[in-house]
């Protein structure tokens, strides 16, 4: 027998994501086909493609080729009712996709997607015309007993579960509609499979054998029975409520299949010729940020010869490091620096303008007449200069842009903007553009945490608008760019080690104090699993040893911990695409807003920019207080951007403890070290907020007693003395640990931000591959 016809396929699979009712983690599913020797595995959620990339990516990692596809809710009928009273009408049956190529992956991503958004009713639902018009590229199968073609038969009606095969046929092709048989030990499947194999037979269509896999491991249909009645809000001793009929829907072996199908082999040879047809990849790495368009009456700027010498410092910067690192310098081509030009002229030009605003330096000027130019314009220009040669050298230029208009009309409309956060406040071109507020030169920002040659990653602004008006920022985007092509994020909620404990105690019908007793034996760590919770609550791992439903919970929640519970909508991600965007990921509706079906990271890496729009409450409030302000103390033209930061009355209401609604100052502990301290600047603020987080707060007393007694302040190095001098001898702050790295070991900022990267992400294997860097310098 030849090797692949010893191979089986699973080609119906359910995961987690087909929520609270498929119960396998993708990573387990690979897992286990890896060691049944699968070659490939198919994903066919409920009506959903919520896991696609999850399952694409585990697949990949365990060797195996990844199928995609999707048991779509088909109303078979030429079109689906407009109203909903007519909608509950019209039934929705099963019906298995499989995505052939990169095109039928668009069209799963077009049918799922209009599903949710045109066509919900109870369930995402699809119809006949829709199948038909986006088919190509597609695989249909008749499904589980809930399909078209079964439904007519267990009705004895072959005439019509014949005439829906021919109708099937003609949208797919005889080549790519498959014949599906399933035997679970259910009197039903059994009783069709003649029916189905004579509609085979009498249009030439091959067979496959599917198992309508649920969960992962024979003895996971108690943890799958109990996420059913977490569902459904039943307990597990009612009698009347939604169970399986069989105890089989999970991913059984060839040899078990075989035996189950002995009588119809060919139906398991085939499932690997259908896996053959299928070959797609996903477009991870590619670029699919929206190109700026500027308004029709606007010139994109002239100044050729200054733009040159920006794209002649990228080529400089970019060369140092591949000669560095043993590669081939490059060259840009004309067609690569007219390229450059299209919209980096026009951001040249505003980053001029911004410029002179900001510290009042002219650049046409100063560059016309460098050799007589103050330091600080000289300093201002390069910077500028420099920056901008990255943005446009790393393909960024259309993305400060978009950032930019959004802000500026969000300026114009008078809805309050924060002045910037995270680390695209060390970029001088965002301060010029006003994006941000904060003179990253004033404050020692350092533009390579944004970003830099060594690790080239999409910049981030995390920018804040009034949480009453950031809506209409959003929107505006919306407009601007195509309700089509800009979608929030969706988000999911997963079982944690508590809730996994109280939901399984529900459906045990267990007592809510006995639940709420075993729940709180659980640690207070984050993140914490069942296993580790065994073993860190002795009183928990005693509790197993006498009380014989908390063993079952434990049991079953280490089977159903970490799958989805339920979806959510990131609360201020927003993704921006270059095209339609179901030509690249799927589409639902959250709170009646369009939302991809993809979280925020496979979103990023399908090449959609991401955006955070957040809604800040703390921007409203300070609003509300300008405007009473101006209108009753008689100063209209109040301006909370122009009060000092030197005020002594605001250091003595901080130092006070008197925070309340203060952002980031009003907690407790926050409260507690503002009177410890005894603030005395703006700067000792900042340090303050960045000394207070898990990881630093620790030198929070060295801190304090620096300030108060300067003979105590201990420098790590003689080398760092000018730059902990301003925090105490402590590394306060991420571009300390760069500038420590770049003056100890002569790391270039951009190498000292991988450093600051794999140490605050705790990423051993760089942090190993760095000692030794470290070391040599």
């Amino acid at each position: 027998m030849p090797e692949k016809d010893r191979e089986f396929v699973h080609l119906h699979v359910h995961t987690d994501h087909s929520l609270l009712d498929g119960c396998s983690r993708t990573d387990k599913l690979c897992s286990r086909a890896a060691e049944l020797g699968m070659k490939a595995l198919s994903i066919t959620d409920h009506g959903v493609l919520y896991g696609l990339t999850s399952f694409f990516k585990q697949a990949e990692k365990h060797g195996i080729k990844p199928l995609l596809g999707c048991e779509v809710y088909l109303i078979y009928e030429h079109e689906l009712a407009t109203v909903n009273e007519l909608r509950a009408k019209q039934k929705s049956r099963h019906m298995g996709l499989l995505a052939r190529n990169f095109t039928g992956y668009q069209n799963l991503c077009k049918i799922v997607s209009q599903a949710h958004t045109q066509g919900f009713y109870r369930n995402p639902r699809t119809d006949m015309k829709t199948l038909a018009e986006y088919s190509e590229g597609l695989i249909g199968f008749s499904g589980c007993l809930a399909g078209v073609i079964p439904q007519f038969l267990l009705k004895d009606e072959y005439d019509n579960a014949r005439d829906a095969a021919a109708k099937f046929v003609d949208i797919f092709g005889k080549e790519f509609f498959i014949i599906e048989i399933m035997d679970h030990g259910i009197e039903e499947q059994r009783r069709i499979i003649p029916g189905l194999l004579k509609i085979a037979e009498e249009f030439d269509l091959k067979v496959v054998a599917t198992n309508d896999v649920h969960y992962v491991n024979s003895t996971d249909w108690e943890p799958h029975d109990s996420l059913l009645c977490i569902q459904t809000g039943a307990k597990i001793r009612d009698e009347k409520r939604m169970r399986y009929d069989s105890h089989q829907f999970y991913l059984k072996s060839r040899e078990e299949m075989e035996l189950a199908f002995k009588e119809v082999p060919e139906s398991i040879t085939n499932t690997s010729a259908v896996a053959e047809m299928c070959e797609v990849k996903l477009p991870f790495g590619e670029d699919h940020y929206p190109v700026y368009e500027r308004p029709i009456e606007v010139e994109s700027g002239n100044d050729h010869a200054n733009f040159e010498r920006i794209l002649d410092v990228y080529v400089q910067q970019k060369n140092a490091i591949l000669t560095r690192d043993g590669h081939e310098p490059i060259e840009l081509s004309e067609a690569e620096r007219i390229k450059h030009k299209s919209n980096g002229l026009y951001l040249f030009e505003l980053c001029k303008v911004g410029l002179k605003e900001r510290y009042e330096t002219d650049y046409d000027a100063c560059r016309a007449d460098w050799d007589n130019v103050s330091a600080d314009d000289k300093r201002y220009c390069e910077q500028l200069e420099y920056e901008l040669a990255i943005i446009t050298g790393t393909g960024f230029v259309d993305y400060f842009l978009i950032v930019w208009d959004f802000i500026n009309w969000a300026r114009e409309q008078d809805i309050p903007v924060g002045p910037g956060r995270g680390s695209g406040a060390g970029c001088i071109v965002a301060y010029v553009l006003k994006i941000t507020d904060i003179d990253p030169l004033a404050f020692g920002l350092l533009f390579e945490r944004m970003l830099n040659l060594e690790r080239v990653s999409p910049p981030d602004f995390d920018v804040d608008f009034c949480m009453r008006r950031r809506d209409q920022v959003v929107n505006y985007v919306r407009d601007k760019y195509g309700k089509d092509r800009v979608a929030n994020i969706i988000t999911f909620g997963t079982f944690g080690a508590k809730m996994i404990v109280r939901d399984l105690a529900r459906v045990n019908d267990l007592e809510f104090s006995e639940a709420n007793k075993i729940a709180k034996m659980i640690p207070d760590e984050l993140n914490i699993t069942l296993d580790d919770s065994v073993k860190k609550s002795p009183e928990l791992a005693n509790e197993l040893t006498h009380n014989p439903v908390a063993k079952i919970i434990i049991e079953q929640g280490r089977v159903i911990e970490g799958m989805i519970r339920n979806t959510g909508k990131h609360a201020c991600g927003v993704i921006i695409a270059d095209q339609d965007i179901t030509n690249l990921i799927p589409v639902t509706l959250q709170e009646g807003d369009l939302t991809t079906q993809y979280p925020k990271g496979p979103s990023e890496d399908l090449g959609l920019l991401k955006m955070d729009f957040l809604g800040l409450k703390t921007l409203t409030v300070i609003d509300d207080a300008q405007t009473n302000v101006r209108n009753t103390r008689s100063m209209p033209e109040f301006n909370i951007e122009d009060a000092p930061l030197d005020d002594q009355a605001t250091f003595d209401l901080l130092n006070s403890g008197r925070t309340t609604a203060v952002f980031q100052l009003e907690s407790g502990g926050m409260q507690q070290l503002c009177r410890q301290i005894g603030l005395s600047s703006f700067e000792e603020i900042i340090a303050l907020i960045a000394l207070y987080r898990p990881g630093p707060m620790q030198f929070i007393p060295q801190f304090i007693e620096g300030k108060k007694d300067p003979s105590t302040v201990q420098i790590p190095h003689p080398l760092l003395k000018e730059l902990v001098e301003e925090t105490y001898g402590v590394l306060v702050y991420q571009e300390q640990v760069m500038q420590s790295a770049q003056i100890i070991a002569g790391y270039t900022l951009g190498g000292a931000d991988i450093l600051r990267r794999a140490m605050g992400k705790k990423i051993k294997s760089v942090m190993d591959a760095q000692k030794q860097v470290f070391i040599d310098g």
